[in-house]
């Protein structure tokens, strides 16, 4: 197991979120309800809500947003019927790309998708084999050092670890992720999240910064479309590009 990452978290892009955060919690709620329509509408007895839920806490998602999530699951509710469908593709700068989406009208939706891939120089393509499906728990780096963290997740019988500044991620065999959080959350409390996850197997290192700054534009296209619930990439995009771009 690794104690650190080598390169940093290509899955999620920070700040991104933030910018849109009324966006962000529609597809928070989506999850939800989706999760709560799936199962018992109750966190304590199904996995999956208990989730959602986490991760809207940790994007300040409020108490009432989350409440009325959950209640258009119920019977009576008004949730829309949503399917769960992924796409594949590859991106600018031969970039795979997973894109994982919740979607009450699949022609509409992959018609999107495809646009994106087609109008950045990319298409829709097979692209999994680049990567690993696994289970992932989150915790803030104020939950520990990276040691205690390690040990922490290797009691719990996770795979592996990978911390930096922000945060520290837990990888587990999918099978085994609901285990080794119960595990982790009596030593350190509810994760920030907890999903099944993809995990690049390669990277793509992009060094040049026309072709970094249109796969940005590409992935923001992608996690703006409402239907859009994540985005996975396996990219590699150096600190100063990545500086630049942001100025």
């Amino acid at each position: 197991m690794a104690g650190h990452s080598k390169f940093k978290n290509i899955m999620h892009r920070k700040g991104a979120q933030d910018a849109k955060r009324a966006k962000v919690f529609t597809k928070l709620a989506k999850e939800i309800t989706v999760a709560a329509k799936t199962g018992l509408p109750e966190p304590d007895k199904n996995p999956r809500l208990r989730a959602a839920i986490a991760a809207a806490r940790a994007q300040s998602m409020p108490k009432d947003n989350i409440d009325r999530a959950i209640k258009r699951a119920l019977p009576g509710g008004d949730s829309a019927d949503y399917a769960e469908v992924a796409y594949e593709g590859m991106g600018p700068g031969n970039v795979s790309v997973i894109v994982e989406t919740l979607t009450d009208n699949r022609n509409r939706t992959a018609a999107d998708v495809r646009a994106a891939f087609t109008k950045y120089g990319g298409g829709l393509s097979t692209v999994a084999f680049n990567f690993e499906r696994v289970g992932l728990i989150q915790y803030p780096a104020a939950k520990g050092d990276a040691d205690s963290i390690l040990e922490a997740a290797i009691d719990a019988g996770a795979q592996d670890v990978e911390s930096d500044e922000d945060t520290h991620s837990i990888y587990t065999a999918p099978d085994d992720l609901s285990a080794v959080r119960d595990a982790l959350e009596a030593q350190l409390g509810e994760p920030d999240i907890c999903r099944l996850d993809w995990k690049a197997l390669t990277l793509v290192d992009i060094t040049d910064e026309d072709q970094a700054k249109s796969l940005m534009k590409f992935l923001d296209v992608l996690e703006d479309n409402d239907d859009v619930q994540r985005v996975s990439a396996n990219f590699n995009i150096a600190d100063d590009i990545m500086e630049r771009l942001g100025a």
